[in-house]
């Protein structure tokens, strides 16, 4: 056995059923072994996407995601899709070749310190100079990835390695690392302050974040708020924890999200923050949030608790734990009525307003809010980043068992197709759309060949503008008006680029029939492309 059978036996161990990758001489006898294994490997158009593939897999199917690519420029083009995942959390192995181990440091042919130049943002890498290591090396790395605060960890694998002779392959049973030992169960006695809190408390509101999706604890969550009555707001990540027609949700926190969600907030006597970082996007002033207020910080990284702001009551452990024994607990908490009352009335008093948008371009609201309407009840929305992600946040009504994607912590744009993909590979019969502005189709739209090879009937809407829209509306507020490179009315022809990759093309503007064409796109069994035609001067936020 090489060390190139070596490293596909253990993603056979891990129960690996699909990896994303680019093939280079570095690799090769990686991608030679993998062709002995049922193991599917889908080759992508250009390596970030790999990542990004990795990554919807990996958030719907709940398993690790994996990529595997080249040395050298293969492995550069990786990092922003290493970085994206590690920003949001998500697990990930990425799997790298390396020129001959007795080259490296000798600036040779497609030679790249990818250990170094990931170290920033990524939990672990691992550079395998033995090829003895190789079991014990994956087994490790599939156990960081998805466990603790889960992330991306990158295997660098030299070339002569990967064709180098095992002594004896024996894949260990269980990782047991002295420096790496996550907290999954809470401290009862930390717990047990928790309910005191809750239970003296008046005006209680719970913020929840993207490790609420990680730990698998929407249900758990869902119980505890509605058994003891608090009101929800969310971070972007965290959309979806709680669906929109649950009267205890007040929409999404931050600079982009909901004046109710953000008095609530800022007006509460106690703050459960629940697996979500505090970070700028949506706390812009974490004194605010602690002024008079006791904030109880729930999160399985401990490194996040007290980062940003101090909490009166710090909890780590992973959330499906901890809100299990929640609700196993006697709580009596107040009904909250006024409160909820004020909240309520607060929020019927401010309603969206839209700017006038003109007549002959499609209304993103109106969209939306008929899109979710009617996708299937555990379907899957995948939001790209620009004005199209915060019209999404806003007016995508989440329900039942519907999940939200989108790139939150690094906001990559071209993240929504590819990870997309990723995640209609992981759930087949499940309905997955990806949306996006004209700018991040552009930067993606490579992998409508991937889809086409692979026969994936993803549906895609691109909201076209012929601007890099928030950018756009950026130099409206701050240089009053002078428009800089911003202007990308330079095609392409969506209806030919749909032909060409034999999907089916549709069209939507202000003086087309809305609910028919959506209608259309929804049934249409096919790889679908829907145009929906955007007012230039329209804004993510009024």
């Amino acid at each position: 056995m090489t060390g190139a059978d070596a490293i596909a036996k253990c993603l056979e161990k891990e129960g690996v059923e699909i990896l994303y990758g680019y093939p280079g001489v570095a690799i090769a006898p990686f991608f030679n072994s993998l062709y002995n294994t049922d193991i599917k490997p889908v080759l992508i158009r250009t390596e970030q996407n790999a990542a990004h593939c990795a990554s919807g897999y990996a958030r719907i199917s709940g398993k690790v995601g994996v990529c595997v690519v080249t040395s050298g420029p293969g492995a550069t083009n990786l990092i922003t899709g290493i970085a994206t995942a590690f920003a949001d959390s998500i697990p990930l192995v990425a799997i790298t070749g390396q020129v001959n181990s007795s080259m490296i440091g000798s600036d040779v042919f497609q030679e790249a310190d990818i250990t170094g130049a990931v170290e920033s943002f990524v939990k672990y890498s691992y550079l395998i100079r033995d090829v003895n290591d190789i079991p014990r090396v994956f087994k490790e790395a599939f156990y960081i990835a998805n466990s603790g605060r889960k992330g991306p960890v990158l295997i660098d694998i030299p070339i002569d390695i990967q064709q180098a002779a095992i002594g004896r392959f024996q894949y260990p049973e269980e990782v047991n690392m002295r420096t790496y030992k996550p907290t999954v169960e809470g401290n009862m006695a930390q717990i047990k302050k928790l309910i005191k809190v809750v239970e003296k408390s008046s005006r209680p509101v719970m913020c929840v974040g993207g490790g609420v999706h990680l730990s698998d604890a929407r249900k758990e969550i869902r119980e505890f708020v509605n058994n003891n009555h608090i009101p929800v707001v969310s971070t972007m990540m965290g959309l979806g924890t709680i669906t929109n027609d649950n009267p205890l949700y007040f929409g999404m926190v931050g600079n982009n999200g909901r004046a109710y969600a953000n008095k609530a907030l800022k007006d509460s006597d106690l703050v459960l923050m629940v697996g979500a970082r505090v970070a700028d996007r949506a706390v812009n002033r974490p004194e605010l949030i602690t002024k008079d207020t006791v904030l109880v910080h729930i999160d399985v990284d401990p490194a996040e608790i007290g980062k940003n702001v101090g909490p009166t009551i710090p909890l780590v452990g992973d959330l499906k734990h901890i809100f299990k024994r929640l609700n196993e607990q006697e709580i009596k908490a107040d009904t909250h009525e006024e409160w909820l009352k004020m909240l309520t009335d607060y929020r019927n008093e401010h309603p969206d307003n839209r700017p006038e948008i003109g007549e002959d371009y499609a209304d993103p609201k109106e969209f939306l809010s008929y899109l979710s309407a009617n996708m299937d009840d555990d379907g899957v929305f995948v939001a790209d980043v620009g004005q199209n992600q915060i019209w999404a946040t806003s007016f995508f009504r989440i329900k039942n068992n519907q999940r939200f994607l989108t790139s939150g912590g690094m906001g990559t744009m071209g993240y929504a197709i590819p990870a997309a993909l990723g995640a209609k590979m992981a759930c087949p019969d499940r309905q997955v759309i990806a949306s996006c502005g004209d700018g991040g189709f552009q930067m993606s739209m490579m992998e409508l060949a991937t889809m086409n090879q692979n026969d994936i009937p993803l549906k895609i809407v691109v909201f076209r503008n012929n601007y890099l829209g928030m950018v756009r509306e950026y130099q409206h507020y701050a240089c009053k008006d002078r428009y800089t490179m911003v202007d990308i009315a330079g095609k392409p022809d969506l209806e030919m680029i749909a032909k060409a990759y034999d999907m089916d093309y549709m069209k939507l503007d202000g003086t087309m029939d809305m609910a028919k064409v959506s209608d259309s796109f929804l049934k249409d069994d096919k790889a679908v492309l829907l145009e929906v035609l955007t007012d230039p001067y329209d804004l993510a936020k009024a």
